[in-house]
Formats: C-alpha cells, structure tokens, sequence
C-alpha cells in the first residue's frame, strides 16, 4: 500500500517520505484493518512527527490520528467507521489500523471528508462546553480561532446548545467563514480589539463561557473580559505561548479555570464518548452540525497540508483523500 512515514523527527515537509511498497498493517486484539476512506489533518499530527506529542511512537511510524474508513475484513466488512487511527498504522496511508471499541459508525448524513472531521474536534468541543464548562441556553460563549478545526465545532456546538456565541479569528476570510458557522458575532483580532468588542456587546459583563485552543495573549484578553461565575476553558496552545495565569485573578473576578484533557475520557469513561457520538451522530442528522471541510487533497498533498495546520494557515478542516 501507499503511505506516508515517518523515519525521523522534524518538519513534516523535511521529514515525511511517501512509500509505495509499505506493509498492510495487521491488526492486533481487539484491532480493525480499515480501508482509508478520508483522513482529517489535526495540530497533534504535526507535534507528533515534531516529537513534541505527549505519544511518541517508534520510528518509522506513519502520522494521521483521525479518519474515516471501511472495515477490511471480518464480520463488519464494508461498515463505513470513524474515529481515531492507532499509530504507528496511522491515517496517512491506503489502510491504517483502529481500535475496535473505538470505531463508531459514520452518520449517513455526512459524506467521507466530513466524517473524518466529526470525532476528535467536535467531541473536545462537546466535553468542554457541556461536561466541563456546562454551558446554559442563554449564556454567551466567546470561541477563539472560531473558523479552525475545533473552534468551528464550538461554535456550532454553541449555538445547538441555545448560546449567544461570539467568534474571534484572524482575517476577513476566517470571518466570513465563522458567520456562515453561525455565529452571534465575529470580531477579527488584526482588526480590533476583542476585549472591548466583548465588553461592547454583552453590555460590559463579559462573557459567560470561554473556549481558548490558543493560549497566550487569548487566554490574558479572555481573562480581562469573562464574565462574575464565568468559565474559561483552556483546549490547548496552537498559539504557541502557554500562559502563566495568575491565580490571585480568578479569585478577585470569581472565575473559574478549567483544563481539558479530551483524550483521557477514552480510558477514564469510555461510556461518555459513545454518549457523545450518539448525539454528535443526531445533530449531524438533523443538520445542526456539519463539519466545515476547506479542503479535500490527495494523499500526495498530506506533508504540506500538516504544515499549513500547523501554521493557522487554513480554515475548518483539511481532509486527505487516499
């Protein structure tokens, strides 16, 4: 088969080398072989062929952590599955490998692309709005980088959850994209200030809920402008500068500061993310929620397109198609 491997750490454009011969992986117990139908590109891929990942899987390996595919073999040959790949046989490739209990059917709503895009960005958004941030019908949710892969599911997510949601992104494009997204109001940051724009429309009070995936000066203006009892939610730095708060701040505001780890909900309540998909799978089907798909590219293009994820330089997702 064809795939994308990984034989040492570095750029993706350095470091990526296409194989035409590779190996079918063979899956272990409790394993399935799938047929990779389309394989969404998330940040975690670029740190992870970076080294800088929290999983760092033997070299050569092949990159590519979420997809959807086609049961190989067995009894479920020719379900159509999504979820996450387990590398080293990762999504990059003809046929990657995935844990069974972790394949759940892809909603017929969706075609192949935005079904690669459903699981990891939609389900962090859905466990940090409801289960960590317990987000209210008519409270004001403030999404940063609200037209990328996670923040265009919070912003969806949001406004399913019946909450005013105000959208901060970077550029007229990435604007554009997060109104057709649905949200409340969107506030470019090379543009204005978010902080004033925030406090301008909620009145001064601020914002109820926060959803930072960018960390540095987000998370400070975010701090500057959340709302008495509100929640800031912290999903991850791709802004490259993790924040030091200062915690003698929450206190004095009465804010609260919340972590979330999505994939531990994997190992410590397996139960909740099949409640999570369940649900995703009825939004899909009544059209609540439709992941944002920018780009579909050939599996050539998989290298480049890391890079520009990796970069902040694309908008919504970008979904290989081997």
């Amino acid at each position: 088969m064809r795939a994308w491997q990984t034989p040492e750490l570095g750029e993706p454009e350095d470091v990526l080398r296409l194989v035409d011969d590779a190996p079918v992986p063979v899956p272990g117990p409790g394993q399935l072989l799938v047929k990779v139908r389309a394989a969404a590109v998330n940040f975690p891929d670029a740190l992870m062929i970076r080294g800088h990942y929290q999983v760092r899987p033997p070299l050569p390996f092949t990159p590519g952590v979420e997809l959807c595919g086609e049961i190989a073999s067995g009894d479920r040959a020719g379900t159509r599955v999504l979820g996450t790949a387990v590398v080293p046989a990762g999504a990059f490739a003809e046929y990657a490998l995935m844990d069974a209990a972790g394949a759940f059917p892809a909603p017929d709503a969706l075609d192949d692309a935005e079904a690669a895009a459903l699981h990891i960005g939609y389900q962090t958004a859905w466990f940090g709005l409801h289960r960590r941030a317990a987000l209210r019908p008519g409270e004001t949710l403030l999404v940063h980088a609200a037209a990328g892969g996670v923040g265009s599911a919070a912003v969806q997510l949001g406004k399913a959850a019946g909450a005013t949601v105000i959208g901060v992104v970077g550029g007229p494009e990435k604007a554009e994209a997060a109104r057709a997204l649905g949200a409340d109001l969107v506030i470019d940051r090379h543009a204005e200030d978010f902080v004033a724009a925030v406090k301008a429309a909620t009145g001064g009070r601020g914002a109820d809920v926060v959803f930072d995936p960018v960390g540095g000066d987000a998370y400070t203006g975010s701090t500057k402008c959340i709302a008495f009892e509100g929640r800031i939610l912290v999903v991850g730095f791709a802004g490259g500068q993790i924040p030091a708060p200062g915690l003698n701040h929450a206190l004095v505001k009465n804010y609260a500061i919340l972590g979330l780890h999505w994939g531990l909900y994997n190992t410590h309540d397996p139960d909740a993310v099949a409640r999570c998909h369940r649900d995703l799978t009825d939004l899909a089907t009544k059209g609540t929620v439709k992941p944002l798909v920018s780009e579909r590219l050939p599996l050539t293009a998989a290298p480049a397109a890391i890079a520009r994820v990796a970069a902040g330089r694309t908008t919504g997702r970008v979904v290989i198609t081997p």
